[in-house]
């Protein structure tokens, strides 16, 4: 992998540009107020899509206002500059300078990447953030994306997510025999387990698929962009809950070049500027879902729906199966999950005495 050396500034094949950039290396200690920036940011959604898409035009619109334009970022959707699932590739190569996207997505590249976005019945979006920022998640992350020129940040968040749209009902594993169904990640390996076809397709391409019978049963994020993207005319059947992603974590990643060339202060602002995204988003979907969800509730052409019992503990057994296999045969994806599973061990005491309980005592 060629990286590009920075000197007298940027110079990216994407409109990237470092005005007036001092050489780094002769200019230690200089005064670098002046320095500006104009990068690049290629993601997986569509274009101004609510909550995945808008936050990254937050971000960029944040950092702009909060540097006083020193640092300018330029967002395109899924398909506009590149491919929507080859954001990574595309900042790995030093093409753009940024990306935001389902660490998930390149699990063909880096099975372990999954557990920065979610694990079937893993953690919530509370203990997501717990482990990067305090149990040693973050280090693990960048030390995995490290030998791809990458540095990244957890920049958003879904919270829990629903189970997804059927076109048929499941009353019972044997429901799942057959079924193609859109579904990423490891939800993905784990629903083949129980018998499905997992599909990959981007966002933009879910409706007609599941509306001209292309697929079965979807997955998406939850209600509010499920509705959003018209999900409930095209299947009946929306089961929770989440199972394959209790608290997905989005991830914005840097080129690691274009990171080590901004002063000190930028990269702060853009560490900052992250952590608050996580933190919108989340409110954002908590609000969102909230209404979408009564609106389908109250559809009577719509039936909302708990999975099974058993369907569940089938899903979660082939969960554990393909954790335990992938530990066996990869000392990095081994590594990552005793740290994960560790922190959930600690965790979950906690969230039955807290969260659990006092969602509890509403129904009461």
């Amino acid at each position: 992998m060629k990286r590009r050396e920075f000197v007298g500034g940027l110079a990216a094949a994407a409109g990237v540009a470092a005005c007036s950039a001092p050489d780094q290396g002769s200019q230690a200690g200089a005064d670098r107020s002046a320095e500006t920036f104009e990068w690049s940011c290629v993601t997986s959604w569509p274009p101004k899509y609510p909550g995945l898409g808008i936050a990254v035009d937050n971000l960029a619109e944040r950092v702009e206002k909060a540097s006083n334009g020193r640092l300018k970022i330029k967002v395109y959707g899924g398909g506009e500059l590149v491919p929507a699932f080859e954001a990574f590739d595309a900042v790995s190569r030093g093409a753009v300078e940024m990306g935001h996207d389902a660490s998930y997505y390149h699990k063909g590249k880096i099975a372990a990447a999954q557990f920065f976005c979610s694990i079937p019945f893993g953690m919530n979006a509370a203990e997501l953030d717990g482990w990067l920022y305090y149990g040693g998640g973050l280090e693990l992350w960048r030390e995995l994306y490290a030998p791809f020129n990458i540095v990244p940040f957890p920049c958003g968040n879904t919270g829990v997510q629903m189970g997804g749209w059927f076109n048929r009902e499941i009353n019972s594993p044997a429901d799942l025999e057959g079924l193609k169904m859109r579904i990423p990640g490891l939800g993905g390996e784990v629903i083949q387990r129980a018998g499905a076809t997992p599909v990959t397709l981007p966002g933009s391409e879910i409706f007609t698929s599941l509306q001209t019978g292309a697929i079965d049963a979807t997955e998406w994020v939850g209600a509010y962009n499920d509705v959003a993207f018209g999900l409930h005319k095209a299947a009946r059947y929306y089961y929770y809950p989440g199972w394959q992603e209790p608290g997905a974590g989005l991830e914005l990643i840097v080129n690691a070049d274009a990171w080590a060339s901004l002063p000190p202060d930028l990269q702060a602002l853009v560490e900052l500027a992250c952590q608050a995204i996580t933190t919108d988003m989340l409110a954002e979907y908590t609000h969102g879902n909230a209404q979408a969800l009564q609106q389908l509730i109250d559809d009577p052409d719509i039936e909302v729906r708990p999975f099974p019992d058993d369907v569940l503990r089938i899903l979660k057994g082939h969960t554990r199966d393909i954790v335990d296999e992938l530990s066996a045969k990869d000392p990095t994806w081994q590594k990552i999950a005793d740290s994960y599973y560790a922190f959930i061990e600690k965790s979950t005491p906690n969230q039955l005495a807290t969260e659990v309980a006092n969602l509890t005592t509403r129904s009461l």
